[in-house]
């Protein structure tokens, strides 16, 4: 850090005061080009007299705006000491003062000017510090090639120091400069915009107050960097506070910045996690949605006891709006807003749901963390229950969940064990769902999450579960290329190596007719035929003695494509290299010395 940053902005204004006063003593002294040092010298005064001002200013505001103060006393400096180095040389006399009288001339004139634009600059900058004024959009002169900086400079010193409508209408114009551009996002960044948006949206001084701030945080944080400066200036608590307390209206703006911020970056996403703004965001989702298991069963099958019920219902306490959330003080402020809640417009509700799913989604993506800690509440019945009754936008976002958390689970075993264990009722619900989109949904937007997710959980189930299977296969004659791609990918899945019950899988794969369906799709896909191969692969692998392998000529497909598909993907060679050879010890007909093959 420079040495000059390091000052105070008191600190700074001073030094230029002592500096202009040093030049007026100088001006007063000379003994040539008086009239010029006459001008410097009134200049010089007029710039003493607004930089006393900007001292009380400075002096009296608790909360001044210092990057365009800084900026002009920076530039004010270098001017101020050139004026003193010009008005010292005018002490010379006799032959001295004939060679300095012709540079001397041409610099007053070039210095008058720069002193010029710097009394303009200040008088502009006590402008926009005055909060009874309103925002001056006027152009300074030291950004009169840049108006986006003088722009960006009176919104924020408005958030920072106006009034409260001057505030708002400051923080919806810095929303729409930082979405026409990212320049003007990184201007705003960089000028220091962020503090004062987020201390606006902490203060709850209007719920339009706190909605401008919010969107105008959510357009500036569209990349990694600026993210990770707005998490830095403890955006999360902040975020927390407003998700346990505010209007529903604030909400849906600060839902939509808690998916943008864990969207990216991973290391806000994780903070997000660890502050716990799932719990919040899944006791949203879950507004108006009966989460109580008909059955009246535990997790585990059996009734449940009594202590397991008190449980139940504390768990239940601490998540309802009006109990579940405290303010830095520790008083309870859950229900300021419950009634405002309550009379809310529907349209507003399903906006704040499908902001809380959107941001569930991309908590979920990747984190065994945020995924632990969905997975930990009523998250996965909760969205069971929408992906059953809703439509549209908020359905798909609870399925991208659903599949964020399955691919997490499938490489995560106590995840796998613990959130979509086969007798849990919440992962029961799940699965009916998504076994009810294989059977009934015809659109690859759902779909291909549905199929992906339950290829992820394909190492969860037991080695008789036809039901998932069958829709499966049948999904492989899917006329979307990519949701038959998917449906080939999740059933490798069930017969891969890694799963324990890959035989009996795949047995039921050919009981319902899989590799007609496969050969079909092999043969009418003209795209990488890559993940059909694999199945068909692992088929070979662990079911080569089937007639119907066999019937559908699975060693001459293999052979066949073996060489174009492992020049692409080296790392299949083996794999292909093994169905091959056990295709060829059971398939009728193959000769016991035929060439192997060596890809």
């Amino acid at each position: 850090m420079a040495a000059d940053e390091e000052k105070s902005i008191q600190e700074e204004l001073s030094l230029l005061i002592l500096l202009a006063d040093r030049i007026i003593k100088s001006a007063q002294e000379a003994e040539s080009s008086k009239p010029d040092c006459s001008e410097l010298a009134k200049q010089t005064a007029q710039l003493a007299h607004l930089l006393r001002s900007t001292v009380r200013l400075a002096s009296s505001t608790q909360s001044l705006y210092e990057p365009p103060l800084r900026r002009i006393a920076s530039d004010l400096f270098k001017h101020l000491d050139r004026a003193l180095a010009l008005a010292r040389k005018c002490k010379h006399s006799g032959v001295l003062r004939q060679v300095f009288s012709i540079t001397t001339t041409a610099d007053f004139r070039k210095l008058y000017n720069l002193l010029e634009s710097s009394i303009a600059d200040i008088k502009w900058l006590l402008s926009i510090f005055d909060s009874e004024s309103g925002t001056n959009l006027s152009l300074p002169p030291i950004a009169s090639n840049d108006p986006i900086l003088a722009w960006v400079w009176s919104y924020v010193a408005a958030v920072q120091m106006g009034q409260l409508r001057d505030r708002i209408d400051a923080a919806s114009e810095l929303a729409s400069l930082a979405r026409d551009g990212d320049r003007n996002k990184k201007i705003i960044v960089d000028e220091g915009g962020i503090g004062p948006l987020l201390r606006l949206l902490k203060e709850g001084a209007s719920p339009e107050a706190q909605v401008a701030a919010a969107t105008a945080l959510y357009n500036i944080g569209t990349d990694q960097e600026s993210v990770r400066i707005i998490a830095s200036k403890l955006a999360v608590p902040i975020v927390l506070q407003i998700l346990g307390d505010s209007p529903m209206r604030v909400q849906v703006t600060v839902v939509n910045l808690v998916a943008r911020m864990a969207e990216m970056d991973g290391g806000v996403q994780e903070e997000l996690g660890r502050e716990n703004v799932v719990r919040p965001l899944v006791t949203i989702l879950a507004m108006d949605v009966a989460l109580d298991d008909p059955k009246g069963q535990s997790d585990s099958g059996a009734p449940p006891s009594i202590h397991s019920v008190i449980q139940i219902k504390k768990e239940m306490t601490r998540s309802s709006f009006g109990n579940s959330f405290s303010s830095s003080d520790g008083s309870s402020r859950g229900g300021n807003h419950r009634k405002e809640k309550e009379v809310e417009s529907p349209e507003v509700k399903l906006r704040l749901k499908i902001g809380c799913s959107a941001a569930l989604w991309k908590l979920a993506r990747g984190s065994v963390l945020n995924s632990r800690k969905i997975t930990e509440t009523k998250a996965l019945l909760c969205l069971a229950k929408l992906i059953e009754k809703e439509r549209g936008e908020l359905r798909d976002n609870c399925m991208m969940t659903v599949m964020e958390l399955a691919a997490v689970a499938e490489s995560n075993t106590d995840l796998r064990r613990s959130a979509f264990r086969p007798n849990s009722p919440a992962a029961r619900a799940v699965l009916d769902q998504l076994l009810g989109l294989l059977k009934d949904e015809s659109s690859g937007a759902l779909l291909v999450p549905a199929i992906r997710s339950i290829g992820s959980l394909a190492r969860t189930f037991p080695a008789k579960e036809t039901r998932i299977i069958g829709p499966l296969v049948a999904q492989l004659g899917h006329r979307n290329a990519d949701v038959a791609t998917e449906a080939a990918i999740a059933l490798w899945k069930f017969v891969s190596p890694e799963n324990y019950n890959r035989v009996e899988h795949s047995k039921t794969i050919l009981e319902f007719d899989g590799v007609p369906r496969l050969i079909k799709l092999l043969r009418s896909n003209d795209r990488s035929q890559k993940h059909e191969l694999v199945l068909l692969c692992y088929l070979a692998l662990n079911v080569g003695n089937s007639k119907a392998l066999e019937q559908a000529r699975a060693l001459n497909i293999i052979e066949g494509a073996a060489r174009s598909v492992v020049a692409q993907h080296p790392e299949l060679r083996e794999l292909f290299a093994r169905a091959i050879h056990h295709l060829t010890l059971y398939q009728v007909g193959a000769h016991p010395h035929r060439q192997p093959y060596a890809p």
